[in-house]
């Protein structure tokens, strides 16, 4: 039984973040001939083109892909729960589903963060998926350069970052159960 609850919950959290990157990079204009961007839009345009028949976007903002999103935590909490206690109260996952995505998104911000400031290391600067990265990251970083700025060419806005997200997550999102 274990197994399979591993499999589900990591088949549905690997979608999820697929899902979470489509709606990133369309938020953040990112470059859509990327390959990492390409993958993420061929991976979800089975789901999200039908859907967006429906549910036109409003601005920056694919509703079309967040309702998948929304749809994707709720069944995956569906199923995990089901299988873990045998019984679902569907009104209290109904009720929980958006903080749970808030949270899986910020997850997700958190590791792009981390792979960044990995490839950052090693990397030359002509990585296709770090400019990616650069692209998605850049926007929330800046503001905080301004304020502190790199430090003997060390730039310490990723780890204020990373802490400040980790902070977040223990005062409003921590009491939510994991999956």
């Amino acid at each position: 039984m274990q197994a399979l609850i591993f499999l589900i919950n990591t088949a549905f959290s690997l979608y999820l973040m697929v899902v979470l990157l489509r709606i990133w990079l369309q938020w953040a204009r990112a470059d859509f001939y990327n390959p990492l961007s390409q993958f993420v839009v061929k991976a979800t345009n089975p789901v999200v083109i039908p859907l967006r028949r429906l549910l036109p976007s409003i601005g920056k903002i694919d509703t079309a892909s967040v309702l998948l999103a929304l749809v994707l935590v709720i069944a995956q909490s569906v199923c995990l729960r089901y299988l873990a206690f045998g019984q679902v109260f569907l009104p209290n996952l109904l009720v929980m589903a958006l903080p749970m995505l808030v949270r899986e998104a910020l997850t997700l911000f958190f590791w792009v963060l981390i792979i960044r400031a990995i490839m950052s290391w090693f990397s030359q600067g002509n990585n296709p998926i770090e400019y990616l990265m650069h692209q998605l990251t850049e926007p929330v970083l800046r503001p905080v350069r301004r304020i502190i700025p790199p430090i003997a060419g060390l730039d310490l806005s990723v780890l204020v970052v990373i802490i400040a997200l980790n902070v977040l997550n223990i005062l409003t999102l921590g009491w939510l159960p994991k999956f």
